[in-house]
C-alpha cells in the first residue's frame, strides 16, 4: 500500500513509519523535522523536509491511505504560538483532506487526543459523549475532527483519539506524564508530582502505532471517532509505579490542573483490535534505554523549550 504520513519525524511517527516499512508499505514522510530525522534510509522510503500548511506542494499521486500525525503537541506548545498551532493543527488538515478527496485517497487517519472530552464525571468516557475542550490545543483538535467528518461521505474518515501516549522513540518526548517522571526518577532519583488525584489513560507507544495499522489493514471500518486508551491511572499511583522500577523518592505538591479523565476504549476493541504492551512495560523500556544510553536528556525532547529555541514562540 502507498501511505503518505505527515509528521512521520516525529515521537509516534518514527515508530509508526519504521513498522509500515518493515511490513512491506511504500511510505512517503511529509514532516518539517524541527525535532530531527532518525528514519534513516529504506528504498520504499520517501522522506520530505516540508512544512504541512505547504499542501499543495504535497503530491498525492496515487496515495491510498493518509495518517495524519502532524500538528503542535499538548497544551502548553500549543499556547506558545496559537496562530500556528490554528494554521497546522485545523487549516493545514482541511486543505490536505480536501486535496486527498479530489486525489481519490480512500481513507483518512486522524491523530486527535483523548482530552478532547475535557473533565468528565462518567466513569466510562465513551465515543459518544459530548465535547467539550477546555485549552486552546483540545479545541484545535476538536474542530478538526469536525472538519474531517464533513469529507466521511466521499472517503473514510478515522479520528483517533489517543490517550497519553508512553515509551521509547528515536524522537523522544519527555514532556508526556509518564516519560517525564521516569526522567525525573533516573535523572534526580526523586519526582516532584503535583496533587495525584487525577486519573489520566495511557497507551504504549507500540500499541498506538498498532492501532494505526489496524485501522490501514481495515480502512473499511465505519467512519468516526474511537478512543484509544487502556489504563487510567492516577498521577499518584503512576508515580508509585515508576518508584518502584527506579527505586526513586516521590515528592507531592499542590496543583492548580484539577483535570481528571477516563477513556473507554470499547468501541475500538469491539473492532477486533487488542492491546499488546502496558504502562509498566513504557516505564522499563524508557529505564533501560535511559541506563543504556540509547536516549538522553536533551533540549530537543522538550516541545516548548525547543520551539523556543527554534524561535517559533508569537
Amino acid at each position: 500500500m502507498k501511505i503518505l504520513i505527515t509528521g512521520g519525524c516525529g515521537y509516534t511517527g518514527s515508530v509508526l513509519t519504521r513498522d509500515l516499512l518493515d511490513l512491506g508499505h511504500q511510505v512517503t514522510v511529509v514532516d518539517t523535522q524541527w525535532f530531527g530525522n532518525f528514519l534513516g534510509e529504506n528504498p520504499n522510503l520517501i522522506n520530505i523536509k516540508a512544512d504541512v500548511r505547504d499542501t499543495s506542494n504535497i503530491s498525492l499521486d496515487g496515495i491510498e491511505s493518509i495518517v495524519h500525525l502532524a500538528n503542535i503537541a499538548n497544551d502548553p506548545g500549543v499556547e506558545l504560538n496559537q496562530t500556528l498551532s490554528w494554521e497546522v493543527n485545523v487549516l493545514a488538515t482541511q486543505q490536505l483532506a480536501d486535496r486527498a478527496v479530489r486525489s481519490g485517497v480512500r481513507q483518512f487517519i486522524f491523530a486527535s487526543s483523548g482530552s478532547v472530552y475535557g473533565v468528565k464525571d462518567e466513569p466510562n468516557v465513551t465515543e459518544d459523549l459530548e465535547l467539550v475542550p477546555i485549552s486552546a490545543y483540545n479545541k484545535t483538535k476538536m474542530v478538526a475532527e469536525r472538519v474531517l467528518m464533513s469529507y466521511s461521505d466521499k472517503m473514510q474518515v478515522h479520528c483517533i483519539r489517543p490517550a497519553t501516549v508512553c515509551g521509547v522513540s528515536p524522537r523522544m518526548r519527555f514532556d508526556v506524564s509518564v516519560n517525564l517522571l521516569t526522567l525525573q526518577a533516573l535523572r534526580d532519583g526523586n519526582m516532584t508530582v503535583f496533587g495525584g488525584d487525577q486519573v489520566r489513560p495511557n497507551i504504549h507507544i507500540k500499541d498506538i502505532n498498532a492501532v494505526y495499522t489496524h485501522f490501514l489493514d481495515n480502512p473499511e471500518l465505519a467512519s468516526g471517532p474511537y478512543n484509544a486508551g487502556f489504563e487510567n491511572i492516577s498521577i499518584a499511583n503512576l508515580a508509585g509505579m515508576i518508584a518502584q522500577e527506579t527505586g526513586a523518592t516521590i515528592e507531592i505538591s499542590e496543583s492548580n490542573d484539577p483535570r481528571s479523565y477516563r477513556q473507554d476504549s470499547t468501541k475500538l476493541l469491539e473492532t477486533g483490535f487488542s492491546p499488546k504492551q502496558n504502562v509498566s512495560d513504557a516505564i522499563h523500556d524508557v529505564t533501560e534505554a535511559y541506563k543504556s544510553g540509547q536516549i538522553q536528556d536533551l533540549d530537543q525532547w522538550h516541545t516548548v523549550k525547543w520551539m523556543n529555541q527554534l524561535g517559533l514562540g508569537e
